[in-house]
């Protein structure tokens, strides 16, 4: 098994900046790559970005490409999801996941494990 835990949510004002952070333990080395998803209130679970935890290759969603950034620490099983110039419409619980697979996948069906969300909220 592995366990995700986010941590770094919070409240900002729209065109501000937050740093996710997803600490991963237990079986890590089962992971091949991370991803970070959202979901916004009555919305469905939707993609953000990936990174593969061997290569660093990455991957974005087209609606925060530009803003967002997705990192690794890999002797800290931690990665981070850097997102500048916030929008309101950027609101949503953000989850954290991670999967044993090759490809940068982009759906939830995909992801094996999940951690419990952090809360991003945007002031217009």
């Amino acid at each position: 098994q592995v366990q995700l835990v986010e941590s770094g949510g919070g409240l900002v004002q729209a065109g501000g900046s937050l740093r996710l952070s997803c600490a991963a333990s237990g079986r890590t080395f089962s992971i091949y790559n991370m991803g970070w998803f959202r979901q916004a209130p009555g919305k469905e679970r939707e993609f953000v970005a990936a990174i593969n935890w061997s290569s660093g290759s990455t991957r974005y969603a087209d609606s925060v490409k530009g803003r967002v950034a997705i990192s690794r620490d890999n002797a800290k099983n931690t990665v981070y999801l850097q997102m500048n110039s916030l929008k309101y419409e950027d609101t949503a619980v953000y989850y954290c996941a991670a999967v044993r697979s090759l490809m940068l996948l982009t759906t939830t069906l995909s992801y094996d494990y999940w951690g419990q969300g952090t809360q991003v909220t945007v002031s217009s």
